[in-house]
């Protein structure tokens, strides 16, 4: 049972999070006020609620998790999204980041590829306030090239190579964040997609995902 209400001690708890966030290399002032704005405890079941917004990852059901706070916050910060941006988001999950990337004022699209979570997150009321995100079930690594081309894409599982379809659905100078390897660890890469259709790639920290897997499961 998810929890529906938002206390002062959910909110004290979130600002000392966006402190930790700041103290460990979070910068983008944008991105730290929209993780502040976002009742983590809201996307989990409320056995976790002393513990939401610890800076861990937490699991959600079908072998999915919850990134930890860092996770999302450095991810978006790494895309740099603009207001206005047409965002596609690969792995919806309980879709925190989702909600994190449309405070940022631009428009998301979300591909999930398990059935069992796009119908959770479909069914989750709170979600419903939040017009700026379409909501898809499909294959991650086909995106959504109906709605392409896209500014920016966010991939939240580690994939083990840069999606080809993915890169052809990104704009002229359109950005791409994931994570890429198949070992235990994963390097975080920013994919940019030159006007003269070349690839620049700089890589960052490493992470842990769960793998980035291709169709869809029912």
């Amino acid at each position: 049972m998810r929890p529906t209400e938002d206390k002062h001690r959910h909110q004290g708890l979130r600002k000392k999070l966006v402190d930790q966030l700041r103290s460990n290399g979070i910068t983008n002032e944008q991105v730290l006020a929209a993780i502040g704005q976002v009742p983590r405890h809201f996307f989990l079941d409320s056995a976790f609620d002393d513990i939401a917004y610890e800076n861990r990852a937490f699991p959600i059901g079908e072998g999915q998790t919850i990134s930890q706070p860092y996770t999302v916050a450095y991810q978006t910060q790494l895309l740099e999204v603009k207001r206005f941006d047409k965002v596609l988001e690969v792995g919806t999950g309980s879709a925190y980041q989702a909600v994190v990337l449309a405070l940022l004022g631009v428009q998301v699209y979300t591909i999930e590829r398990q059935r069992k979570l796009f119908d959770l997150t479909k069914q989750f009321k709170w979600l419903q306030s939040q017009p700026r995100i379409k909501f898809f079930y499909g294959d991650g690594f086909e995106g959504l090239p109906t709605f392409a081309p896209f500014d920016k894409i966010l991939i939240t599982a580690a994939a083990p190579h840069i999606p080809p379809k993915l890169v052809a659905q990104l704009k002229p100078g359109g950005v791409m964040v994931l994570p890429v390897g198949e070992g235990e660890m994963q390097q975080m890469c920013r994919v940019t997609h030159e006007e003269k259709g070349n690839l620049r790639i700089e890589r960052f920290e490493q992470f842990s995902f769960v793998p980035m897997l291709t169709g869809k499961e029912s």
